[in-house]
């Protein structure tokens, strides 16, 4: 009895303790508000904010809302649904497995093709009105967002619904045309602005469905204009904006203070996959002219030139007597192109068109292609270090034309021997001509046998020391037959004969 007298006295001491501390701490908890230990939100002073704030903060948020406001009936969200057709792997169709395979022989003892399925590839994208002709409203997004759609939803912001129709689009510009059918004529229409007139520093709106939340604004500023190197050789320059961009933002638009659209949202550069800043929009200017070509074929109608065009070092330019830096090196010609019925030659260092600086040579790729066919144009170009204008009558760009490499002169990209180059190939300093670099299959180089990797030391038994003599060389109208002298692997030989 003793022993549990004991232990229950303990207890009621530890258990009094226990009371006190909790006791205390309550009261540390609860005291009188505005001590030091305890500050209360209803309690504090609070400083207000000087009207002058308020106001300049109120501009802004009514501007925003403005902005929103006038754009966003004129945004929509795309649910596409693309059919494709894949070969059949073995394991489909389990029977079919085990008696037959792809390439078997049939019943009739003839080889059958593999066989192919169909499937459905869902997507979601974002686009803008731009334009209305009695019921039938278009709109822009990305080809990469339709792709070759065989079903389009068009959702509105009021969240009505319609069927789409792919009208065209065009892989080199990243730019569709879709329309759908209404009888309301209060649909809105987009404004285009005007995109050449973008600086770096302005703010800017991006609209779209972000992964899949339609009707989404964000802000931010214009990080940078004439960005260039966008995804599968897209050949536009970029708006960059720091803006907001996810997955579902493609084909919306990038919008300025005024409500007035001056980009198409295109791409982002990321490491996740989500927005880090780095958005880019398509220059409304780039494909405004784009919406009648859809309209009327189906297509974009490119002017052709007729030219291969390569970006110049300074080392280059240097070695065919050019100080300029900006231009475009019209390195290759096809034979009965424009170009060479107005009198472009290789080398040719192309620095205006009609008038307009020519600074990269996307720019002058994306210049040329808005030009109609049939319609004259002035290339102002440095030739032997002389300055010389060119009138060539533009015509349409057709793929045939450009595939077919057995038109193009030379063949083959030369190279300068740089002293980099020369001890790379193991050749000997003092040895003088240009390398031959990316031979076209097909091409008067082909024909004439030459290869990667030699290097060309005399055209027409004249001898080469340098780009600048090479191309003043195979550039001679006077010459109707040419022939290359070259080394390779230490051996000099004679190509074939080429008839111009």
């Amino acid at each position: 009895m003793k022993h549990t007298s004991r232990k229950a006295g303990k207890l009621l001491l530890v258990s009094a303790a226990a009371f006190f501390t909790f006791a205390l701490v309550v009261l540390a908890c609860t005291r009188i508000p505005g001590s030091a230990q305890t500050a209360f939100a209803d309690s504090l002073e609070v400083k207000p904010i000087p009207e002058e704030s308020i106001s300049l903060l109120e501009g802004m948020q009514q501007a925003n809302r403005a902005v929103a406001s006038a754009v966003l009936p004129a945004v929509v969200t795309l649910d596409v649904v693309e059919t494709k057709t894949v070969p059949s792997t073995p394991l489909e169709g389990f029977p079919w497995f085990f008696f037959r395979g792809p390439g078997d022989e049939d019943d009739n003892g003839e080889n059958e093709k593999p066989r192919q399925r169909e499937y459905r590839a869902e997507g979601l994208g974002s686009g803008v009105i731009v334009r209305k002709t009695g019921n039938t409203y278009y709109l822009f997004t990305n080809q990469h967002v339709v792709g070759t759609a065989s079903e389009i939803k068009v959702k509105l912001f009021d969240e009505r619904e319609f069927t789409g129709k792919l009208v065209g689009g065009d892989e080199r510009k990243d730019i569709a045309l879709v329309s759908f059918e209404s009888d309301d004529a209060d649909i809105p229409v987009a404004v285009l602005g005007d995109s050449d007139t973008v600086s770096t520093g302005d703010i800017v709106f991006a609209f779209g469905a972000p992964l899949g939340y339609m009707s989404s604004v964000t802000q931010g500023i214009v990080s940078a204009v004439g960005r260039s190197g966008g995804p599968n050789n897209n050949i536009n320059d970029f708006i960059q904006t720091d803006a907001a961009i996810n997955r579902g933002n493609s084909g919306g638009p990038l919008v300025n203070i005024y409500g007035e659209v001056i980009g198409i949202n295109s791409w982002i550069a990321s490491s996740t996959g989500g927005s880090q800043g780095l958005g880019f929009s398509i220059p409304v200017n780039n494909v405004r002219k784009s919406i009648d070509d859809f309209i009327k074929t189906g297509k974009i109608r490119y002017g052709w030139l007729g030219v291969s065009l390569v970006s110049a070092n300074q080392e280059l330019l240097e070695e065919i007597g050019i100080d300029e830096t900006r231009g475009a090196l019209a390195s290759q010609i096809f034979i009965g192109s424009p170009a060479e019925k107005g009198g472009m030659v290789p080398g040719d260092f192309v620095v205006s068109l009609n008038g307009r600086e020519v600074r990269t040579v996307d720019q002058l790729v994306r210049d040329v292609g808005d030009l109609e066919s049939g319609e004259t144009a002035v290339f102002e170009v440095i030739r032997q270090g002389k300055k010389k204008k060119i009138t060539v009558r533009i015509e349409e760009r057709k793929e045939g034309l450009v595939a077919d490499a057995s038109k193009l002169w030379p063949g083959f990209i030369p190279i300068p021997l740089t002293e980099d180059i020369l001890k790379e190939l193991k050749l000997d300093n003092d040895l003088k001509g240009v390398l031959v670099h990316g031979v076209q299959a097909k091409s008067p180089a082909a024909v004439m046998g030459l290869q990667n990797g030699d290097v060309v030391t005399a055209v027409n038994d004249k001898t080469v020391k340098n780009i600048g003599e090479f191309y003043r060389y195979i550039a001679d109208s006077s010459v109707k037959e040419v022939w290359f002298d070259v080394l390779r692997e230490g051996q000099t030989v004679s190509t074939m004969r080429y008839k111009k």
